[in-house]
C-alpha cells in the first residue's frame, strides 16, 4: 500500500500545539480527531523489523523504541492459529456439537461466526495493527475508554493462571505414559479402592433377575455395579488430584505435580522471554504438530469397532434442538471461547504486523482454520468415543464426555483398550501439551505486551522483557501452588467457571464494538483499515460493529445472567456461599474496570460533560501514524523536538 499523502488544502489548515511532556495529557482533536507528531521517524517504513528509533511523540521520551515486527507474516497467522486452536477445539466443540443435534448445531455455530466471531475477530486484529500497542494503550484510540485494555489484561491473567493447570496435567499423564502397562488400566494400585472394576460387564446384567449373579473374574454382583469405579476414575481422583472432600480443606500439595507444573511454566519463560521473533519459530512447530497428530489418532480411530457408530452419532442432525434456546446460546459461547476474543491477545499480536498488512483477509483464513479444526477434531475423538462404548457394550451417551472429562477420563480409558496402549496415550498427551502451550505462551506475551507498552520509552533497560516474563510467571506459579493442593481441583474450578467465563468474554465484546462503532466512529474505523490495506472491507463489518454484534453479546449475556447455576464439582459436591463470593470478585474484577475508569476520567477531567467527552474520546496517535497518515507534513519544518526535552510537538491537520 503506498502512503498517503495530505492535500494541498489541508497543509495550508496545518496547525502547531505544544504539549507537556506526560503520559496523562491528551492533545486536542482535530477536524477529524487526527494528530500526528513532527518528530522524525526515521526514513524506513514503519514496522520493518530493524532496530531504529524513532523521535518522541505523545509523551515519550527521545529515543523512543521502534516497535518490533514478525520476521514473515506466516509467524503471525501461526501465532494465531497456535493461540485461538487451542483444548477448546478438542474436548467442547464435538461435545457441544453432540449434546446440541448433530451437524444442525453447525446451523447457530456458522450463523453467529459470521454475525460475532469474524467481526470481533477482524476488529481486535485491525486494531492493534493499526495502533501498533497492546491491550492496554491500543483503547488511546478513545482514552476514556482505557478500562477496555485493564479488564483484557485482568482476564489474560487469570487465563494464564488456570490454564496451565491442564498442561501440567497432562505433562503428568505423558510421564506415567511411558510404561509398559498404563497404571490407569489396571485396579492394582496403591490408590486404588476395593470398589474398582476394570470391565463393568453391563452386557451380562440386563436381566433384572441376575441381580445378585457375580460378572466377569471379579467378586462383584450386578448390584454392586452401581457403586463400581473405574481405575482410570480412581487414578485421576485419587493419585492425580488426591482430591479433598471440599473448597474448605485444602489438604498438602502434590509434590510430583507441582514439578509438572514448574517444568510447564519453565517451558513458558523460554518460549516467551525473547519476543516474537522466537515466539513465531516456535509456534511453527507448537501450531502444526497437533495436525500431524490429529490425523493420526483419526487414522487408527476409524479402524476400531464401533468407530462408524460413534461418528454418526456425532454428526446425525436432529432438527428439533434448533427450537430450544440453550443450543444457540452454546454456540455463541463456544464462538467466544474458541475464538479467544476479549483477552487481548489477539490485540498484541496484531500490533506487531506490518502496517500495511492485509488483517482483513487474514481474520477470514485463520476463522476457516480454527472452526475448521473443531469440526475436524469431533471425528478424532467420537471415533474412539464409538470404540470405547462398543468395548464396554453401553451407549455412547455414557461415555461421551466434555472438557478434563474428555481428556483425562474418557480418552485415557479408550487408549487402554487399544494394542500398544502406551504409545496412543503418549501421541495423545504430546498432542495435548502442544495444544495448550501456545494457548499459554502466546497469552502470556499479550500480558507482558500490555505491561511493557505501559513503560515510557525514555526508560530503556537491555532485560525488561526478560524481567517482566520472569515475574508474571513466578507470579502465576504461586498462585498456582493453590491448585496443586489436594482441594485445587475446588480452586481451578472456581477460576474456570467465573474468572473467564462466558459471561466476562461478552461483556468484554459488547464494549468493544461500542466504543469503535459509536464513540470513535465505524465509518472512520473503516477508513483507518482502507489505509492499512489499500481498501474498503465489506459494510458487513461496519453493520456488525454497530448493531448485530451488540445485540448479539448482549443477548447471550443477559440469558447467561437470567439462567445462572451455582457451582457445584461432578453435580454433587456444592460450593459454599464464600466460594461464590470469591467467583464473583474474579468475575467483577475484569468487569467493573470498564465503568470504573470511565467514571475516574470523567470526574478528574475539568470543563462542562461535552467539553470531557470531547478531550477524552479524542484519540492519542503514535509516531508510526506520521510515516503512513501524513508522510508530507515532515517537510514542513526544519523544528527539531530534541532542543527541548519537557515538549513535544505535535501537529493538527485535517486530513
Amino acid at each position: 500500500m503506498e502512503k498517503q499523502a495530505l492535500p494541498a488544502s489541508s497543509l495550508e489548515e496545518t496547525k502547531v500545539i505544544h504539549l507537556s511532556n506526560g503520559a496523562g495529557a491528551y492533545p486536542l482533536p482535530a477536524a477529524n480527531g487526527t494528530l500526528v507528531p513532527l518528530a522524525g521517524s526515521g526514513g524506513g517504513a514503519a514496522g520493518s523489523g530493524q532496530d531504529k528509533t524513532v523521535g518522541p511523540a505523545n509523551g515519550a521520551g527521545p529515543g523512543y523504541e521502534e516497535r518490533e515486527t514478525w520476521t514473515r507474516q506466516m509467524d503471525f497467522i501461526m501465532s494465531c492459529v497456535g493461540f485461538a486452536v487451542g483444548l477448546g477445539n478438542v474436548w467442547r466443540f464435538p461435545y457441544l456439537c453432540y449434546k446440541n443435534g448433530g451437524g444442525v448445531f453447525l446451523i447457530p455455530y456458522l450463523l453467529i461466526v459470521i454475525v460475532g466471531g469474524i467481526p470481533i475477530f477482524f476488529l481486535e486484529i485491525a486494531l492493534g495493527q493499526f495502533m501498533k500497542a497492546g491491550s492496554i494503550n491500543v483503547w488511546n484510540i478513545a482514552p476514556l475508554f482505557k478500562g477496555l485494555g485493564f479488564a483484557s489484561m485482568v482476564i489474560v491473567f487469570f487465563c494464564n493462571t488456570y490454564y496451565i493447570m491442564v498442561l501440567a496435567w497432562g505433562f503428568y499423564y505423558l510421564i506415567k505414559s511411558f510404561s509398559s502397562t498404563l497404571p490407569w488400566s489396571t485396579c492394582d494400585n496403591e490408590w486404588n479402592t476395593p470398589s474398582c472394576i476394570e470391565i463393568f460387564h453391563h452386557q451380562d446384567c440386563k436381566n433384572a433377575s441376575l441381580a445378585n449373579t457375580t460378572v466377569g473374574n471379579s467378586n462383584m454382583t450386578c448390584a454392586d455395579l452401581v457403586d463400581a469405579r473405574s481405575p482410570i476414575i480412581e487414578f485421576w481422583e485419587n493419585k492425580v488430584l488426591n482430591i479433598s472432600s471440599g473448597l474448605d480443606e485444602p489438604g498438602k500439595l502434590n509434590w510430583e505435580l507441582m514439578l509438572c507444573l514448574m517444568a510447564v511454566w519453565v517451558l513458558v519463560y523460554f518460549c516467551v522471554w525473547k519476543g516474537v521473533k522466537s515466539t513465531g519459530k516456535i509456534v511453527y512447530f507448537t501450531a502444526t504438530f497437533p495436525y500431524v497428530v490429529l490425523i493420526i489418532l483419526l487414522v487408527r480411530g476409524v479402524t476400531l469397532p464401533g468407530a462408524y457408530d460413534g461418528i454418526m452419532y456425532y454428526i446425525k442432525p436432529d432438527w428439533s434442538k434448533l427450537e430450544e434456546a440453550q443450543v444457540w446460546i452454546d454456540a455463541g459461547t463456544q464462538i467466544f471461547f474458541s475464538y479467544a476474543i476479549g483477552l487481548g491477545a489477539l490485540t498484541a499480536l496484531g500490533s506487531y504486523n506490518r502496517f500495511n498488512n492485509d488483517c482483513y483477509k487474514d481474520a477470514f483464513v485463520l476463522a476457516l482454520i480454527n472452526s475448521g479444526t473443531s469440526f475436524f477434531a469431533g471425528f478424532v475423538v467420537f471415533s474412539i468415543l464409538g470404540f470405547m462404548a462398543a468395548e464396554q457394550g453401553v451407549d455412547i451417551s455414557q461415555v461421551a464426555e466434555s472438557g478434563p472429562g474428555l481428556a483425562f477420563i474418557a480418552y485415557p480409558k479408550a487408549v487402554s483398550l487399544m494394542p500398544v496402549a502406551p504409545l496412543w496415550a503418549a501421541l495423545f498427551f504430546f498432542m495435548l501439551l502442544l495444544l495448550g502451550l501456545d494457548s499459554q505462551f502466546v497469552g502470556v506475551e499479550g500480558f507482558v505486551t500490555g505491561i511493557l507498552d505501559l513503560i515510557p520509552g525514555n526508560h530503556y533497560h537491555r532485560y525488561k522483557r526478560e524481567i517482566a516474563v520472569a515475574i508474571c510467571c513466578l507470579l502465576c506459579f504461586i498462585i498456582d501452588l493453590s491448585m496443586v493442593t489436594q482441594g485445587g481441583m475446588y480452586v481451578f474450578q472456581l477460576f474456570d467457571y467465573y474468572s473467564a467465563s462466558g459471561m466476562t468474554l461478552l461483556w468484554q465484546a459488547f464494549w468493544e464494538c461500542i466504543v469503535v462503532a459509536w464513540v470513535y466512529g465505524a465509518d472512520r474505523f473503516m477508513d483507518d483499515v482502507a489505509r492499512m490495506i489499500g481498501y474498503r472491507p465489506f459494510p458487513w463489518m461496519k453493520w456488525c460493529w454497530s448493531f448485530i454484534t451488540p445485540c448479539v453479546c448482549i443477548g447471550i449475556f443477559l440469558f447467561h445472567l437470567v439462567n445462572y447455576k451455582p457451582l457445584t464439582y461432578n453435580n454433587v459436591y456444592v460450593y459454599p456461599w464464600w466460594g461464590e463470593v470469591i467467583g464473583w470478585c474474579l468475575a467483577l474484577s475484569s468487569m467493573l474496570c470498564i465503568p470504573t475508569t470511565v467514571l475516574y476520567k470523567l470526574f478528574r477531567a475539568r470543563g462542562t460533560f461535552k467539553e470531557r467527552w470531547a478531550h477524552l474520546t479524542s484519540p492519542v496517535w503514535g509516531a508510526h501514524h506520521l510515516e503512513y497518515m501524513a508522510p508530507d507534513v515532515k517537510a514542513l519544518s526544519p523544528l527539531s523536538p530534541g532542543t527541548d526535552d519537557n515538549k513535544v510537538i505535535i501537529f493538527e491537520s485535517v486530513m
